[in-house]
């Protein structure tokens, strides 16, 4: 391959549009536009330039595309947790895992609050919601117990932290300025810590 075919071939592979992106933009678009209900699968693969095919092949269906970073939050949440080092108090490492969530949640705040927003306007949606909030308490829950927290402290523990999570994700999304979500959590974790007569945290 020449010289000429090479920079041509990385400059095609630099521009290539990313599908499920796509999907998931034209979705979010769709979904304020015309509401949840109103969006179909079709008119969101037209809006991206694709099939429906293509959508099938990255969503099972249309609430998908506002879920489909459960699975991978759940990972991100529970290897945080275990690979926390065993000084750590239970609370302790639920708070680094919260804070690693939160990092990776900072740079799409505009769609967090777009998503949100699509989720409270719809009942199946909030009830989806609060079964992926729930699915992620039981395995934060589990990842204690790798740790040695016997019940029911690692259960009152991932609760606490769920807790924690919402109360920062809806200050952070709700904020007039942007604000940092990691320093909400560490903020939320405090007033937790002063309710329960606890030391706030050096952080």
């Amino acid at each position: 391959m020449s010289h000429t075919d090479i920079k041509y071939a990385q400059s095609v592979s630099r521009w290539e549009p990313n599908a499920r992106g796509r999907l998931e933009q034209a979705a979010m678009e769709l979904y304020i536009e015309r509401g949840f209900e109103q969006t179909t699968v079709a008119e969101i693969a037209k809006r991206a330039g694709l099939t429906e095919r293509t959508f099938f092949r990255y969503f099972v269906d249309k609430r998908e595309v506002l879920f489909w970073g459960a699975g991978r939050l759940q990972e991100l949440f529970v290897a945080t947790i275990i690979e926390s080092p065993e000084s750590d108090a239970p609370i302790d490492a639920v708070a680094n895992a919260l804070e690693v969530a939160a990092a990776l949640l900072q740079e799409r705040r505009d769609y967090s609050r777009q998503r949100q927003a699509v989720i409270n306007a719809n009942t199946g949606l909030r009830e989806r919601e609060l079964i992926k909030l729930a699915t992620l308490a039981v395995a934060i829950t589990d990842a204690l117990r790798q740790r040695g927290v016997k019940d029911p402290a690692a259960s009152l523990t991932a609760e606490a932290g769920i807790a924690v999570f919402k109360i920062g994700f809806e200050r952070w999304i709700t904020a007039t300025v942007q604000q940092d979500f990691p320093q909400l959590i560490r903020d939320s974790l405090d007033e937790l810590r002063v309710v329960l007569g606890g030391t706030q945290s050096s952080a």
